[in-house]
């Protein structure tokens, strides 16, 4: 099935909630992990999001090949144009946010792991075997800086999303969130 104005395929809507509610899910247990330095939660956060990036991607391919869905309502310039940089940040947020991790955990000597399943294997300090040796400073600390700038956009952008959402269905009454749920409108 395709997307058309009154009602969306079933996988446009599945892929929006898988995406969305898992990204939004990781970003709250990220703020908790360092917040509290919950390690123990590292390993299942970093396995959601590697597993996520092929979900988003795949979300990706099918948004290029629907295209955007159609507005319900009449929109201002200045609304559509908000609406497009939102739209696109979190499109490239939810590859950016599990890519950076990677270079992050990868890079700074941790490895990668998807539930035990070894992808890259951790580099542990021979002199200490509790520490681990950066494969590579620099891709880990580049890998941290847009993984902490791409989690604040990306709440940023959720935020107006859902705001957006809720002004649409809400105060314009075009049934927009409907159509998100998989309703006919």
């Amino acid at each position: 099935m395709k997307d058309s104005k009154q009602q969306l395929a079933p996988l446009t809507v599945a892929l929006h909630w898988i995406v969305g509610l898992t990204l939004m899910a990781l970003l709250a247990v990220g703020i908790y992990m360092e917040e509290n330095e919950a390690y123990a939660l590292y390993p299942i956060h970093k396995s959601i999001g590697m597993l996520i990036v092929v979900v988003a991607l795949a979300r990706i391919g099918w948004r290029s090949r629907q295209g955007w869905p159609q507005p319900l309502s009449k929109e201002s310039r200045p609304q559509r144009l908000l609406a497009t940089a939102v739209h696109w940040t979190l499109i490239i947020g939810t590859v950016l946010m599990p890519v950076s991790g990677m270079m992050m955990s990868g890079g700074g000597g941790h490895g990668l792991e998807i539930f035990g399943w070894e992808l890259l294997a951790a580099n542990p300090d021979p002199a200490n075997p509790q520490a681990v040796l950066p494969l590579s400073e620099s891709l880990a600390g580049l890998g941290h800086e847009l993984h902490e700038l791409g989690g604040n956009l990306m709440i940023a952008a959720i935020v107006l999303h859902v705001a957006g959402a809720l002004k649409h269905q809400l105060m314009d009454g075009d049934g927009t969130l409907s159509r998100m749920l998989g309703r006919r409108v």
